[in-house]
């Protein structure tokens, strides 16, 4: 009888949140949901709510690299998810890692803001997210970390989205995926910039509101990349698992 294949593993490198509601705990449970397993490095303990982050314990950055390194020794990583880096020294610890592990697909979630308005990273975020670029597949912010990470005003609408992130894409990005949660009107939008072109994943704006959205998204994609599929696929299965997830809020049986 053939051995089975080991299951794929997303390293999630991201801070906890006590409530469940985003962080990792909302990121092993989107990896399972696709049959995909979790690892870990925790850059950041929390303690919060719905409503607010009443306390944030940074991890050291050589702890946050040590972590990482011992995840990938076990060989069966598949990609890597980031969430919250909480600090620019684990942004740069977090560097040093992907730059050993050129063939592994990246998504960087840009975690800035909580839902309660408390800022998660420390420090200059935007000149210590700019070494990531290069190294991520595909960055995911939404549009107040776009304008955030640009120095500018959110976008009015998706084109002026679209040109934001190509101002990313000019700085060394490789791929960047807007989310139009925050944005107004009957669709949302969120559109997949790359060097070679925009596309465009509209979906039903649903009226349930819900923690955890953007973890959940990037967590979808890097799951399925671990499993093999394309960069486009894999945000359209993710864009489609969020949106049940919502739909199951706004509708339960």
């Amino acid at each position: 009888m053939a051995l089975k294949e080991p299951d794929p593993h997303v390293l999630v490198v991201a801070g906890t949140d006590s409530s469940g509601g985003a962080g990792i705990a909302r990121d092993v449970e989107t990896l399972s949901a696709f049959g995909v397993r979790a690892c870990l490095a925790v850059t950041a303990v929390t303690a919060q709510t719905d409503q607010l982050v009443g306390w944030i314990e940074t991890m050291p950055a050589p702890l946050v690299e040590s972590q990482m390194r011992a995840a990938l020794a076990g060989g069966q990583v598949g990609a890597i998810k980031l969430g919250m880096l909480a600090s620019p020294e684990a942004v740069s610890a977090v560097c040093r890692v992907l730059r050993d592990q050129p063939d592994l697909p990246v998504i960087a979630d840009t975690v800035l803001v909580s839902s309660s308005g408390r800022r998660l990273m420390a420090g200059d975020a935007t000149s210590a997210y700019e070494l990531l670029y290069p190294l991520a597949t595909l960055l995911t912010p939404n549009l107040p970390e776009l304008a955030a990470l640009i120095g500018c005003d959110s976008a009015l609408d998706d084109n002026q989205a679209a040109l934001q992130a190509r101002q990313l894409i000019e700085r060394g990005a490789r791929a960047v995926l807007v989310k139009g949660g925050h944005a107004t009107g009957k669709e949302a939008v969120d559109q997949l910039v790359q060097p070679s072109g925009i596309s465009r994943h509209a979906a039903p704006r649903l009226k349930a509101s819900m923690r955890g959205t953007g973890c959940m998204l990037a967590s979808a994609i890097a799951a399925s990349l671990a499993l093999g599929r394309d960069l486009p696929t894999s945000v359209s299965q993710a864009k489609v698992y969020v949106l049940r997830q919502l739909d199951a809020r706004q509708n339960p049986m």
